[in-house]
């Protein structure tokens, strides 16, 4: 009878609702296997167990706000040490968010992650876990942009606000490195259930004060990439605008020598403008720009060239005997020699 009642009940436990505590079990140690793993973060099988441990998370924070298990009006103090791991869900949404690989949506990635951590280290505040400061809030995309441009070109860099920072980074790196030095203490008792409960909240609170160095740190880091990747989205949005100074493309056309091979030509290649070797030269010639020498003739040397020929004209009508005689000599040397006579550069 026992154990029939036992295999009728099976089936209702198992469709029953995941535990709070398990959920938030499963999405951390989702995230620990791919934080630690060797395998390419791009990996389809990693990629999964990043989608898989954000649902967790999820569903496991949606139960969190239905049981209203935190308040802005209590105490770390009042806090079960129970409940204490609960604080960790926007953390580790965040830190599996940052891991996801999907360059189209890179961009609401980053902001996501940035909302998850800021929400963490609001809450870490008003519990009074750890001393530090928030990182700005009205930090956006388009705002970063629209600042810079409002105000010309960027200043020089503040040292001692530089020589700050970089003091509050060593001191954050410090922190964090003993922190996970007590981590490793205390890690084996509390995984073995052996730790007794103020073992088991200092764990917690160990966890909590790591996870805030890390968000102040993935906040800096995703400030900075944010800005870069919506200059990245300004620079393909100008890149993809047509340019409107755009110069015709020059169209070819064959020269032909006559008319004739002009209309052959035509017809065989419609796509190509046509042109004899008259049209050509009856064009160049209404430009004064025929290419005789390489360069227009002037208008002095046509004069020089027309009076020197009227003066051996009439030289040779006034019986000039040196013209004549040289007229008569060149008729003779023309018919005893034929043309290109003498020009040994045309041999064959």
């Amino acid at each position: 009878m026992a154990a029939a009642e036992s295999t009728s009940l099976s089936p209702s436990q198992a469709e029953e609702p995941p535990k709070l505590s398990d959920l938030l079990d499963r999405g951390w140690k989702l995230y620990e296997e791919v934080d630690t793993t060797n395998d390419p973060i791009a990996a389809t099988h990693i990629q999964v167990k990043i989608k898989r441990g954000i649902t967790q998370l999820e569903e496991a924070t949606r139960m969190v706000a239905q049981l209203d298990l935190f308040s802005r009006n209590e105490e770390l103090e009042e806090v079960a040490t129970t409940d204490l791991k609960y604080l960790m869900l926007p953390v580790l949404l965040g830190a599996l968010t940052m891991k996801q690989v999907n360059l189209p949506k890179r961009l609401e990635q980053v902001q996501i992650a940035r909302c998850y951590f800021l929400d963490f280290l609001k809450r870490c505040k008003e519990y009074n876990i750890s001393k530090f400061e928030l990182p700005k809030t009205n930090l956006n995309s388009a705002g970063t942009l629209e600042e810079e441009s409002a105000n010309g070109p960027p200043k020089p860099p503040d040292l001692i606000a530089m020589a700050t920072v970089r003091a509050a980074k060593i001191e954050r790196y410090t922190q964090r490195k003993n922190t996970e030095a007590k981590l490793s203490e205390i890690k084996a008792a509390v995984d073995s259930g052996q730790a007794d409960d103020e073992i088991v909240r200092d764990f917690y609170l160990l966890n909590l004060r790591k996870w805030i160095v890390v968000s102040l740190e993935e906040i800096e880091s995703i400030d900075q990439e944010i800005e870069i990747l919506t200059r990245m989205d300004v620079l393909k949005q100008s890149s993809a605008e047509p340019s409107q100074s755009k110069r015709p493309p020059m169209k070819p056309f064959i020269l032909t020598k006559d008319a004739v091979q002009a209309r052959v030509f035509g017809a065989g290649y419609p796509s190509l403008p046509t042109m004899s070797v008259d049209d050509w030269y009856e064009q160049h010639r209404k430009k004064n720009a025929l290419p005789d020498q390489g360069i227009p003739r002037s208008t002095e040397d046509v004069d020089a060239e027309e009076r020197d020929q009227e003066e051996k004209e009439k030289r040779v009508e006034n019986d000039d005997e040196e013209a004549l005689q040289k007229a008569r000599d060149w008729d003779n040397w023309k018919d005893t020699h034929q043309r290109g006579y003498g020009n040994r550069k045309n041999m064959g």
